[in-house]
């Protein structure tokens, strides 16, 4: 286990917002221990591609990335995104740098689903031994899921498995998925805990919809890797209590 090592996962539903992002990197500098953080982008994905004359495609919630595809995928994840959040953590006092997956091959990925879906990837290989490296220097990693395929080539791997492997691979001492509602839900009130073999359950019954269901599936396998894995909102960075923790069995 990686004492003191957080993993957080911000999504793309929150990262356009100049306001949260600066509550964000509050939160990073504020908290006890290093952070490695990983994020999506997706909804400035899809206005991107829409500007460059694309309507996007989806297929069981993923994005099918066609190579022009993926060029606005890694502009947005890669740059844009990544750099406001590096800029708000620098701002804030947490020293920080941006990457993406491709950079010294940190995410290795192979292409998914037989390339049914294009440039869709799932990590095989984490480089953990680089993002221990700038932890040791006082630096914020922070990680576009942009990840380097067996071709050379990008490929748009789903920032939450991106985050689950990360933290699985460094076998952090927890996973945050942070989100703008403050836990799993069910009627209205936050699920205190959930146990992994309990998540396609939620899933299948429509507790879990949505972009809540890839979370769950991602915080599931991380869950007997990883010390704690938790669903929430912000306040998880600096209160233990808060969020929906997923555990494994045994735990």
């Amino acid at each position: 286990m990686s004492p003191g090592v957080t993993v957080v996962k911000v999504g793309g539903n929150e990262v356009d917002d100049p306001a949260w992002v600066a509550r964000l990197a509050r939160e990073v500098a504020g908290h006890a221990g290093s952070v490695v953080l990983v994020h999506g982008g997706g909804k400035e994905v899809t206005a991107l591609q829409r500007t460059l004359g694309a309507e996007p495609e989806w297929k069981d919630g993923l994005r099918i990335t066609t190579t022009e595809g993926m060029r606005a995928v890694a502009m947005v994840l890669s740059g844009l995104v990544n750099k406001r959040i590096v800029s708000a953590l620098l701002t804030a006092g947490a020293d920080a740098v941006g990457i993406s997956g491709e950079d010294g091959g940190l995410l290795r990925a192979i292409v998914a689903r037989g390339g049914a879906m294009g440039r869709i990837g799932e990590i095989e290989r984490v480089r953990a031994e680089l993002l221990h490296a700038w932890l040791a220097q006082g630096l914020t990693p922070v990680v576009s899921p942009v990840s380097r395929g067996r071709d050379g080539g990008a490929l748009n791997v789903n920032a939450d498995d991106a985050a689950a492997a990360v933290a699985g691979t460094m076998e952090a001492a927890e996973l945050l998925f942070v989100s703008n509602v403050p836990g799993v839900l069910a009627s209205g009130e936050t699920i205190p805990e959930i146990a992994a073999s309990d998540v396609e359950r939620l899933i299948d019954d429509g507790t879990a919809q949505g972009g809540m269901a890839p979370k769950l599936r991602a915080a599931a396998r991380a869950a007997d890797r990883v010390g704690r894995v938790r669903i929430g909102g912000l306040e998880m960075l600096n209160d233990s209590t808060a969020g929906t923790r997923i555990c494994a069995a045994g735990r």
